[in-house]
């Protein structure tokens, strides 16, 4: 609307509140019959400002000085000479302009109306647009010729402004309005002059704006379609399909989905400092990496368990390296220190951890080392099992590459919050009350920490997949997948005495005993810290724990089992009536090491063995005694109850089945136990009972049994034997060890982790196993029954009694894993536990299908590469999808940089964020599928303002994530900045820069916990010299490693100034 205060008398025009160019403009025009243009800049948005005045005039004419952008007029300033441009050059500089516009203008309705107009008014001859051949126009003139009834022939306004929105509205310009009839003239003539000179810009105009922006009207559903997967899958297309290896083994079989693994993992690693190569077990992870790491500069280092930097090992990580003639140092997990030696003495630009699961715990002294040797590094993590339920698990390997404060993860800026709100969630649901709920927030949590922060720093394959989409490299290879058979019971029947007997055990070590030998702590009459509180409760689950497994297990080792507790618990009593107490509060964290491990027998050995303080028996409640008398009183009962047991059900049916089960009888076995003394029980009953020798093997055989292992079933091994045909192991060969000259596994004790089953039939499921078929076979207690279905349904009742009695403490028995006790029985039982279906669709799908465009149809590949941004489409609301669209609704794709999202709204509904594969489902259209042309285009402007609005909300939601520090962080970083602002101009600049750095590293979290807490200790002995700066600085300098004060590789990545676009939208129709 017209500003009713402009003074139409007035001399300068500069955009000031009540003086806008627009305005003056618009009542100029209202009176004029032609109105002419000459400028440096012509923006569309300049035109929409005024075009409604403009439908009244008879003839429009726009001069532009095409490209006087920046580095054109440097190039002139330069050269001193004028530059004239041909006709090719200025129209292939229009359309950069015009495409460039298109792609930022605002989205609204009227926007579009405007630039409709503009092509309308171009094709019916009323508006025509030049540009001038010289770069030396800097000119801005508009001429406005007045009708022949008007007062006057015509003004000028000249001045600072392009015909811009900025120009015309929002930037401080200085213009004239020109009222002689002479300074008009001249104008005019001057104006018809460059216009004769200047080169015809309507065709150009019309054909980039039709055909080459989002105005485009003829995409089909089908290339919307298409452009959404080469958009989203861009990185992945665009990376060479070549690999440089200098050497490649003799006989290797180069498989595509493996280099396609190695090419995606060199693009990750060098945008993000790190990867998690995840492929399920047995698809050659180890290969991968080798490969990965002979694309990669510098050296490497190779962290892996000892049995896989054997070399005995034919797929250690020595032997692969050296096929493939790829130098590295390779050092055991457990022996981080030599790792940190090698590398004061040698530069190494990469780290490959191999199970590196096994890190997940950052308050470990192992993981304090780990995040040393990984800082500045490419960090590449090899494991199977990344995610073990709780999220700050993944955090902590996320860390060793990322910033878990500022990471250049797209989305989620702020690990630290993000998985912090994780854990909140399942923080609020009593698992046993609700475990329903529980278990579905689990998956919940997996389907996000999947889709928001893995898809970027992950490579995950399924066999399925594999077998899938690499079915023709596959056969060209002559590999196949053996099946896996669905896994068979077999039940130990207990007879009468030996069930109750077992269940009267079961209540006793699960609600009777009181652990009290183990938590003594909890009884002592002084004040104890919540953390000491819970470490000593931990330490009474994890002992029952050991007691409810040894139980499973055997008989003989529970056996064991209750006579080392008896004699702990006799020496421990005699003690206490002499008033003597030893207590260790220390060896909790190697305890939970071990727990991470499976290492029970160590557990024992490290509660008897530990530093301890010693106290008086008058420290303590005299509760403690009571209790420890119970308790060994309970342990007598149940040892003399055991003493009445003659047989061992559970080895004679395996006997049985090792006789007689034909599977059993003409295949190799491995027989997995958690048990050394059940694995050692085994093996001596085997070897005496049967003719087959039976080999045995645990964490502290030596290392000619382990070459035993390897020549007997290890189907790569060059010095094959068939001394043994049965294995008999704990879990120390469930994890890295080839044994795929078997192709049956049987699970002696339950596996009540199933993730552990899986990572045990790995050791015989590998890529090129020579059997067709791998089985499974795992132990449930139950009953004598005269029917065979009584003995499932006795076996099921035990699994639930097992968790009914262990409650809350049925998390560790399970390791985290959430799974209910009517579900652990169904899952050990059932084939989908051990095939790798994670989604029943795959983003792998669809990277396979634009990979076949991009080969097959290039043609068609680089016409879906040119669509322009915005592009849009619509067509038919989908029925073969479950996304309850019932009206009419628009799917947009908005990215920021790496950041990629997919919004719906449905008309009337707020919008709702959707994963690739609910959006991919949707887009997904058939070659042949029409556009529909009837879109309501307020609905689509309303929704698509409504998707927008939805990304920035959400990208704003990272930014504004709690940016605070908490705990032991926030008080060393409190202590430090104290120090560091209060002596500030005491300190030289190096030591005023140290303690900036070191807050920000603070600030950060990329200091191990372990490292905090040490500090903040050391602060405590300061004292009063807590205030002095050097003798501050002196401790920080001596605790705190220089390097972990460096930056991730993936902090130099991140990129600050990229901007919001619009992909795609499609538009979907009821």
């Amino acid at each position: 609307m017209e500003n009713k205060y402009i003074n139409s008398d007035i001399t300068f025009i500069t955009n000031e509140e009540g003086n806008k160019l627009k305005n003056r403009f618009n009542n100029l025009i209202k009176d004029s019959k032609e109105f002419l243009s000459l400028s440096g800049y012509f923006y569309l948005s300049g035109f929409h400002q005024i075009y409604k005045s403009l439908e009244h005039v008879d003839k429009i004419k726009i001069l532009v000085g095409i490209g006087t952008d920046k580095k054109t007029l440097d190039q002139i300033e330069k050269s001193k000479n004028e530059i004239l441009f041909s006709d090719p050059n200025i129209k292939e500089k229009s359309e950069e302009l015009i495409l460039n516009e298109l792609e930022n203008i605002d989205d609204r309705k009227d926007v579009e109306i405007s630039i409709k107009k503009f092509i309308e008014w171009i094709k019916n001859k009323k508006l025509e647009i030049k540009a001038y051949p010289s770069q030396k126009i800097h000119a801005k003139l508009y001429i406005f010729t007045f009708r022949d009834t008007d007062r006057d022939k015509g003004r000028v306004i000249t001045g600072s402004s392009n015909l811009t929105q900025s120009g015309l509205l929002e930037n401080l310009e200085f213009n004239v309005e020109l009222k002689n009839f002479s300074d008009y003239k001249f104008a005019l003539n001057k104006f018809n002059e460059l216009w004769e000179q200047a080169v015809d810009l309507n065709d150009n105009y019309v054909l980039n704006i039709s055909n080459k922006t989002w105005l485009k009207d003829d995409i089909t559903p089908y290339e919307l379609y298409l452009k959404f997967l080469y958009e989203y899958f861009k990185d992945e297309l665009n990376v060479s399909s070549e690999i440089f290896n200098n050497y490649v083994p003799q006989d290797f079989k180069r498989l595509k989905y493996q280099e396609q693994a190695v090419l995606n993992a060199k693009r990750i690693l060098n945008e993000y400092g790190g990867i998690f190569l995840s492929d399920v077990v047995g698809l050659g992870k180890t290969y991968i990496a080798a490969m990965l790491a002979g694309q990669l500069d510098g050296r490497t280092m190779v962290l892996a368990p000892p049995s896989l930097i054997n070399k005995n090992n034919p797929g250690s990580w020595p032997n692969v390296f050296y096929d493939f003639n790829i130098p590295a140092n390779f050092v055991s997990i457990g022996n981080l220190d030599e790792a940190k030696r090698i590398m004061e003495n040698r530069e190494f630009k990469n780290i490959i951890i191999d199970e590196a699961h096994r890190f997940r715990n950052e308050n470990t002294i192992s993981y304090e080392k780990l995040m040393e040797i990984c800082r500045g590094k490419r960090v590449i993590l090899v494991t199977a099992t990344p995610f073990n339920n709780s999220p700050k698990d993944l955090l902590a390997l996320i860390k060793l590459f990322q910033n878990a404060k500022n990471s250049n993860i797209p989305g989620v800026e702020d690990l630290e919050s993000f998985f912090k709100e994780l854990d909140k969630k399942l923080d609020k649901i009593d698992r046993q009350k609700n475990n329903e709920k529980y278990i579905e927030t689990i998956q919940s949590n997996a389907a996000e920490i999947r889709n928001k922060v893995l898809k970027y720093i992950m490579i995950r394959r399924t066999r399925s997949e594999i077998e899938k989409y690499y079915v023709d490299d596959m056969k060209k290879n002559n590999i196949i997948f053996p099946e896996i058979q669905k896994p068979l019971p077999l039940y130990y029947l207990l007879n009468e005495t030996e069930d109750e007997i077992f269940d009267k055990t079961l209540r006793a070590i699960t609600t009777d005993f009181k652990y009290a030998r183990y938590t003594p702590l909890l009884y002592l009459n002084d004040k104890l810290s919540s953390l000491e509180i819970q470490s000593q409760k931990n330490m009474s689950s994890f002992m029952k724990i050991l007691l409810v497994k040894r139980l499973e297990s055997s008989f003989f080792a529970f056996n064991k089992t209750i006579d080392r507790f008896i004699k702990s618990y006799e020496n421990f009593i005699k003690a206490y009536n002499n008033n003597i107490v030893f207590i260790s509060k220390k060896y909790i964290k190697k305890i939970l090491e071990y727990i991470d491990n499976d290492d029970y027998d160590k557990i024992y050995k490290i509660i008897e063995d530990g530093n301890a303080k010693k106290y008086d028996a008058k420290d303590f409640n005299p509760n403690l005694i009571t209790d420890l008398n119970n308790d060994l009183q309970i342990l007598k009962t149940i040892k003399n109850d055991w003493g009445k047991i003659r047989r061992d059900p559970k080895l004679n049916t395996l006997i049985y089945n090792l006789n007689n089960n034909n599977i059993l009888k003409n295949n190799k076995i491995i027989i997995f136990t958690e048990s050394k003394e059940t694995a050692e029980y085994l093996a001596e009953k085997i070897n005496n009972t049967l003719n087959d020798k039976a080999l045995l093997f645990h964490s502290e055989s030596q290392e000619i049994i382990k070459n035993e292992v390897i020549n007997n079933f290890d189907a790569n091994a060059k010095n094959q034997k068939n001394d043994y045909k049965i294995l008999i192991s704990t879990d120390v060969l469930s994890e890295g060890v080839n044994l795929h000259r078997s192709n049956v596994v049987i699970n002696y004790d339950i596996p009540w982790n199933p993730t552990k089953l899986i990572q045990r039939v790995g050791r015989i499921n590998r890529v090129n196993t020579p059997f067709d078929k791998i089985y499974t076979f795992n132990f449930f207690p139950s009953k004598q029954s005269e029917k065979e279905i009584n003995l499932e349904i006795i076996a099921r009742e035990k699994i639930v009694n097992f968790f009914t009695l262990l409650g809350g403490d049925s998390n560790i028995l399970t390791e985290g894993e959430p799974v209910s006790s009517h579900e652990i029985f169904d899952k050990l039982t059932s084939i989908d536990n051990l095939v790798d279906n994670e989604q029943e669709v795959s983003e792998l799908k669809y990277l396979k299908i634009i990979e076949e465009i991009k080969e097959k149809q290039p043609d068609i590949y680089e016409k879906i590469k040119k669509l322009p941004k915005k592009a849009r489409s619509s067509k038919k609301i989908p029925n073969n999808i479950n996304c309850n669209i019932n009206k009419n609704a628009l799917l947009s794709f908005i990215k920021i940089d790496k950041l990629k999202k997919f919004y719906i709204t449905i008309d009337g509904n707020e919008p709702k964020e959707l994963d690739f594969i609910s959006a991919a489902q949707i887009l997904e259209s058939l070659e042949n599928e029409p556009k529909l042309s009837d879109i309501d285009i307020d609905k689509y402007y309303n929704m698509l303002y409504k998707n927008k609005n939805a990304f920035d909300y959400d990208n704003d939601q990272n930014v504004l994530l709690n940016n605070k520090t908490y705990g032991i962080y926030n008080k060393l970083y409190n202590n430090i900045k104290a120090i560091q602002s209060n002596f500030t101009y005491q300190m030289t600049d190096e030591q005023n820069n140290y303690l900036l750095n070191l807050l920000n590293r603070i600030y950060d979290k990329s200091i191990p916990y372990n490292t905090i807490k040490k500090v903040l200790q050391e602060f405590r002995k300061l004292g009063r010299n807590a205030a002095n700066p050097k003798i501050v600085l002196d401790m920080l300098q001596s605790n705190i490693p220089d390097n972990l004060l460096e930056s991730h590789l993936a902090e130099k990545n991140k990129n600050e100034n990229s901007k919001k676009e619009i992909i795609l939208s499609l538009y979907l129709k009821k």
